[in-house]
């Protein structure tokens, strides 16, 4: 074992919070180091603890194994806690690890978050066994006030320009009309971005032109921002973007083709959409597989 964790002498030496740091810190490590899958499990399963508030140790769920596959891009991990614990890798973690328990769990966000796009496509992948109606409230519901500042996962992809994870969450079907504690929906996150300029245009219009194709109607709240102010937001967004985001004109039959695509059925898997509008990472894998 490539880390010394040490020698119990008695059951009390388990409840020690020291002991449960040192511990805690080896596997967050050795998650970090991609050690090997076995390696990992024989330590989350058998020798590792953390401390949780109520003053009791406890051993590594694999929901919380999860987040740490999360941050370190353990894809490897990752993929072996999915295919063992399905939708259970995806579960709450204990308060220790996600003090909002009322939220939506975090990996979803987390991925968005450190922009992991494989992970987040093996996330999308599982949620073939949830139902339609847990797999909109899993994609949609908010996150964590505290760190995510009760966004839900669209909201930050468009917050932190994230143009893969955002097309991988819509062509899944998350909704775009979703909106966070402050009423804004995805759109006015990015906007607010776009208002901001440089740095990294290019991926704020790329988001955009995303948001657009599976937004059938227009309904956010800068749009009184965007007709007061009609030059600068046609010098950001660019004419036919302005035109339509205040429907001054229709959109492209392309445009329209994929609202009613949209609608008719939602769009679970990223096949059913054209090739060029698939995260790279996406194409490669269908291709190379």
């Amino acid at each position: 074992m490539p880390y010394d964790l040490g020698v119990f002498d008695s059951r009390a030496d388990y409840k020690s919070e020291k002991q449960c740091q040192r511990t805690s810190f080896a596997f967050y490590q050795a998650v970090r180091d991609l050690l090997p899958v076995w390696v990992l499990e024989d330590m989350r399963t058998m020798e590792v603890f953390h401390w949780e508030e109520e003053g009791r140790a406890c051993s590594f769920t694999p929901p919380e194994a999860f987040l740490y596959a999360l941050v370190h891009d353990h894809q490897q991990y990752a993929n072996f806690l999915l295919n063992r614990y399905s939708v259970g890798a995806l579960e709450m973690p204990s308060q220790s690890f996600c003090c909002c328990q009322a939220s939506a769990t975090p990996h979803l966000t987390v991925a968005v978050r450190y922009n992991r796009i494989t992970i987040l496509k093996m996330i999308m992948d599982s949620l073939k066994d949830f139902s339609d109606s847990e797999r909109q409230s899993y994609l949609n519901t908010r996150g964590c006030f505290h760190m995510q500042g009760g966004k839900a996962a669209l909201h930050l992809a468009c917050e932190l320009v994230r143009p893969e994870c955002l097309i991988m969450l819509l062509g899944h079907g998350a909704c775009p009309y979703v909106t966070d504690r402050d009423g804004n929906t995805p759109l006015d996150c990015l906007l607010n971005q776009i208002r901001q300029g440089e740095p990294d245009m290019r991926s704020k219009h790329v988001c955009l032109g995303y948001l657009i194709l599976f937004m059938p109607k227009f309904n956010f709240q800068m749009k009184g921002q965007l007709q007061k102010n009609p030059g600068l937001w046609q010098s950001l967004i660019g004419e036919q973007a302005f035109q339509w985001l205040l429907e001054l004109s229709p959109p492209s039959l392309f445009v329209q083709a994929m609202h009613k695509m949209t609608q008719s059925k939602p769009v679970k898997q990223l096949d059913s959409l054209p090739d060029f509008l698939k995260p790279l990472d996406f194409r490669l894998h269908r291709y190379t597989r």
